[in-house]
C-alpha cells in the first residue's frame, strides 16, 4: 500500500510566516524603544554631570578671583601705609613747620604742589582755573598756558575731588574712560598705549583674537585720542603720535589685505609679513605727513634721543646730551636684576613666561595652519597658550622687558607687571598642567598634581619672602632719618623776606622748582624735560658755568628778565666722571670750548669759566653782577640794570 502523505496547505505556512515577523516585529519594536530610553537616560546624566562640573568650575574661578582681589587689596593699602609711614620716618614731614615740610619735595613734584596749592588757595575752582590758563606769574616775560604746558589735571582733578568731597558701568565704558584718564593725567600715556596697541596688532594679524574684539579697541583709542587732543588745547604731538600712526596704518593694510587669513601655511606667513610691512610703512607715511604738516618740535627731539641713545648718530646738542643724562633715560644697571633675583621675582617670571611663550608658539603655529582656536578649553586639555589673555600678556610683558634693557626709566612700568604676571603663573593650575601635559606624566594624576602645585607654590615663596623681609621693612620704620637743608632754608628765607615780589630768578631747573613752590617767585625756567622751549632756556641760563664771557652771560639773562642768577657750588665744582655727564662738560662740547685729541683735552675758550671768575670780584663781572647773598651752597648775584663800568 502507498503510505500516505500530508503536506500543510500554503494558506497556513504562510500564515504561521506572517505571525512570526508580526511577532518580531513587536519584540524589536519593543527592544528598541528601550535601548532608546536607555541612550536617553545616560545622554541626561551626561549633560547633568557636566553642567555640575561646569557650575563646579565657575564657583571655583569665583572664589579664587575673590581670594586674590582681596589680597591685591590688602597689600596694596598695606603699603601704601608702608610708604606714608617710610616718608615720615625720613623726613620727620608731621612734625616739621610748612616750608620744612615743602622742602622735601623735590624738583619738579615741588612744581607740581605749588600748582595744587595754588587751586586750593583760589576763591573758587572757576577762578584758580582761569589763573592757570592765563598765567604769568610763573615763567618770566611769558604768559602761558599752565595746564596745557604742565599737564596739570591730577592736580586740576585732585582739587575739585577735594573741594566737592562730599558706579560701575560695562567693561567697554570702563576702559574708554580709563583709556581716556589714562591719556589725560600721563602726557606720555600714548606710548605706553601704543606698546598694547602694537600687541593687539599682532595678535590679530596672527588671528589670534576676533576681529571684533581689535575692532572695538580701535574704536576706544581713537576716540579718547580724539577728546584728549581738544582737552589738551589742540596738542599737534597727539596726531603724529606713534599710537595713532599705528591704527590708521593697521586699518588701511587691513582694507588692502582683506583675504589675508585664508591658505595654507607658507601663504599665510608670506601674507602676514607683507601685513605687518604696509602696517609700519602706512604708519610710517602717516606720521611723516603730519610732522611736515604740523611741525612739533617735541616729536623732532624725541627722534633725536632715539637715533643718539641707540648709536645712529652723534651730536654735540646740549639738550639731547643733557637729556641722554638723566637717570631714566639710562640703561639699567645689574642691580635691578640682582634684587629681583633676590626677591625670587625673576626666576619664577622666566620660568612662566618660558612655559607661556612656548605655549603660545605652539598654537601660532596651529592658526596658520589653519586650525581653529579652541574656545572652550579644559583645564585636562593643558594649553594655556590658546586663552588671548595669556597671549596678550607675553606679548605685552616681552615689549616692555625689551624697552627696560634700554631705558632704565621702564622698570618702573615692567617691575609691577612681572610681578602680577608671575603670580598668576605660579598660582594658575593650566600652567602646571601644560608642563605635565608635555612631559606626558602618569604616575601621578597631573589635575590633580597641577591644583597642588598651583597652591603650594605660592605659599612657600610667600613664606620665605615674608621670613627674608619682614624684619627689613620693620627695620627701615624703626630707622629714624632725619632731612636737613640749612642753605638752601637760609636762600629760601632770603627771598622771602628781601627780594621784591616781582623779581625773576635764574637758576637750575631743579633749585627753581623748589623756589617756586617756597616762594612763589617768577622763574627762568622750571624742571619740565618734555617742553622744548624750557629746555633751551635752561641751556641758556646754564651758561654761567660755561667759559664764556661776563658780557655774553650777561645778554643771555637779560633776555629772559632775570633779575637775580643763583650759582649753585655743587654744579660749578662738581668733579669729573667717566660718563661725561657733568653739566659743565655737556656746555663745554656744546660751545665747542674743548676739543678731545689723542686722549688729552684742550680749551678752545679764552675765557676762564663764569662761576669760578665771577666769585673774583673783579671787572668786568661786577660791572654787570652785583653779589647779594652768599653761603657755602648758593652764591646769588643781582642782574645789574644799569651798568657801571669800574676798573
Amino acid at each position: 500500500m502507498t503510505p500516505l502523505r500530508c503536506r500543510k496547505p500554503e494558506t497556513f505556512t504562510g500564515s504561521n510566516k506572517r505571525e512570526s515577523a508580526e511577532e518580531k516585529d513587536e519584540l524589536g519594536g519593543v527592544s528598541g524603544s528601550a535601548v532608546r530610553e536607555d541612550g536617553q537616560e545616560e545622554k541626561s546624566e551626561r549633560v547633568q554631570s557636566s553642567n555640575q562640573r561646569s557650575a563646579a568650575g565657575v564657583v571655583q574661578h569665583l572664589v579664587r578671583g575673590l581670594f586674590g582681589l582681596l589680597a591685591a587689596m590688602a597689600c596694596g593699602t598695606l603699603y601704601a601705609v608702608f610708604l606714608s609711614a617710610h616718608h615720615d620716618r625720613r623726613f620727620w614731614f608731621s612734625a616739621r613747620q610748612e616750608l620744612e615740610r615743602e622742602l622735601s619735595f623735590q624738583g619738579g613734584s615741588g612744581l607740581y604742589y605749588h600748582f595744587y596749592k595754588q587751586m586750593l588757595a583760589a576763591p573758587s575752582f572757576a577762578e584758580g582755573f582761569y589763573q592757570l590758563l592765563v598765567d604769568n606769574r610763573t615763567v618770566s616775560g611769558q604768559t602761558i598756558n599752565s595746564v596745557e604746558r604742565f599737564f596739570l589735571y591730577p592736580e586740576l582733578i585732585l582739587s575739585f575731588i577735594y573741594r566737592v568731597s562730599g558706579g560701575q558701568m560695562f567693561c567697554s565704558l570702563t576702559m574708554s574712560i580709563s583709556t581716556f584718564t589714562f591719556l589725560l593725567l600721563w602726557e606720555h600715556a600714548h606710548y605706553v598705549l601704543f606698546v598694547q596697541g602694537l600687541c593687539l596688532v599682532l595678535m590679530d594679524s596672527l588671528d589670534l583674537l576676533p576681529q571684533k574684539k581689535t575692532d572695538h579697541v580701535q574704536k576706544i583709542y581713537l576716540s579718547s585720542l580724539a577728546l584728549v587732543y581738544l582737552f589738551h588745547f589742540q596738542n599737534s604731538s597727539l596726531l603724529s603720535s606713534p599710537l595713532l600712526s599705528l591704527l590708521i596704518g593697521f586699518m588701511l593694510a587691513r582694507y588692502f589685505q582683506r583675504r589675508m587669513k585664508t591658505g595654507p601655511f607658507v601663504a599665510r606667513l608670506l601674507k602676514l609679513l607683507l601685513h605687518l610691512h604696509l602696517v609700519f610703512t602706512c604708519g610710517i607715511t602717516f606720521s611723516y605727513s603730519m610732522k611736515k604738516l604740523l611741525p612739533a618740535a617735541g616729536s623732532h627731539l624725541l627722534l633725536k634721543v632715539l637715533e643718539v641713545k641707540f648709536g645712529l648718530k652723534s651730536t654735540s646738542d646740549f639738550v639731547t646730551n643733557f637729556l641722554l643724562c638723566h637717570d631714566e633715560l639710562q640703561t639699567p644697571g645689574q642691580d635691578l636684576f640682582l634684587r629681583l633675583t633676590q626677591t625670587s621675582v625673576l626666576p619664577f617670571y622666566v620660568l612662566v613666561l618660558s612655559i607661556c611663550l612656548l605655549s603660545t608658539l605652539q598654537t601660532v603655529y596651529r592658526r596658520l595652519s589653519g586650525q581653529p582656536i579652541n574656545s572652550r578649553l579644559r583645564l585636562e586639555d593643558g594649553r594655556i597658550g590658546e586663552q588671548p589673555a595669556v597671549i596678550y600678556h607675553v606679548f605685552h610683558s616681552l615689549a616692555f622687558g625689551f624697552l627696560t634693557l634700554v631705558f632704565d626709566g621702564m622698570k618702573y612700568l615692567w617691575t609691577p607687571y612681572i610681578c602680577v604676571l608671575t603670580a598668576f603663573g605660579v598660582c594658575s593650575p593650566e600652567l602646571w598642567m601644560t608642563v605635565f601635559r608635555w612631559l606626558k606624566l602618569k604616575s601621578v594624576h597631573p589635575v590633580v598634581l597641577s591644583l597642588i602645585l598651583s597652591t603650594a607654590v605660592p605659599t612657600i615663596i610667600c613664606f620665605s619672602l615674608w621670613r627674608e623681609f619682614y624684619p627689613r621693612v620693620l627695620s627701615e620704620l624703626v630707622d629714624l632719618q632725619e632731612f636737613c637743608e640749612p642753605d638752601l632754608v637760609e636762600l629760601i628765607n632770603w627771598i622771602r623776606s628781601r627780594a621784591p615780589a616781582a623779581a625773576v630768578f635764574a637758576g637750575s631747573p631743579q633749585l627753581l622748582g623748589t623756589i617756586k613752590l617756597c616762594s612763589g617767585s617768577v622763574v627762568t625756567t622750571l624742571p619740565i624735560f618734555t617742553d622744548v622751549d624750557l629746555l633751551r632756556r635752561t641751556e641758556d641760563t646754564f651758561q654761567v658755568y660755561a667759559m664764556r664771557s661776563a658780557e655774553d652771560v650777561y645778554k643771555r639773562l637779560t633776555a629772559q628778565k632775570t633779575s637775580y642768577v643763583i650759582i649753585e657750588e655743587s654744579i660749578c665744582s662738581e668733579v669729573w666722571t667717566q660718563d661725561g655727564c657733568r653739566v659743565k662738560d655737556l656746555l663745554d662740547i656744546s660751545n665747542r670750548h674743548v676739543i678731545h685729541s689723542k686722549g688729552e683735552r684742550f680749551s678752545l675758550s679764552k675765557h676762564g669759566r663764569f662761576c669760578q671768575e665771577i666769585k673774583m670780584d673783579y671787572s668786568p663781572y661786577t660791572n654787570y653782577f652785583t653779589r647779594v647773598f652768599w653761603n657755602r651752597s648758593y652764591h646769588v648775584y643781582k642782574v645789574n640794570s644799569v651798568l657801571s663800568f669800574q676798573f
